[in-house]
């Protein structure tokens, strides 16, 4: 398996918020949903390790999307802070995305859900 977050390094220690079951379930469902949706974690992981992309480009790499949802997508994930989207002023204009330095923080804990997983061979789930 290969690292996410390569290049990513970890945030000055910060004073932890203290939780109960009720506020960790709370703020983990929050977290969850700005991830939800079919495509959102699949456009992160094109972006990931500081990659710069266009709209074009990421139309290219992720099979099956159509315009108008890769737009939208990528308007939420903007919104949500997760995504920078830049604008040059060219002709024809050229619009390119890539991580904010927030959502490539995304990177360790993506990357602990997919070590999470493959524990679930070694546990024989089935």
């Amino acid at each position: 398996m290969t690292s996410t977050h390569q290049n990513v390094s970890a945030p000055p220690p910060a004073e932890r918020k203290a939780y109960t079951p009720l506020t960790a379930a709370i703020d983990v469902e929050a977290c969850f949903s700005l991830l939800e949706g079919r495509w959102k974690l699949v456009i992160l992981f094109h972006l990931f390790g500081g990659k710069v992309l266009r709209f074009s480009d990421l139309e290219k790499c992720i099979t099956g999307i159509s315009q108008k949802m890769l737009a939208q997508q990528l308007r939420r994930l903007e919104a949500d802070g997760i995504v920078e989207r830049t604008v040059h002023s060219q002709v024809p204009p050229r619009v390119d995305y890539r991580m904010t330095p927030w959502g490539q923080q995304l990177c360790p804990a993506l990357d602990s859900l997919l070590k999470w997983a493959e524990l679930r061979e070694q546990y024989s789930i089935q």
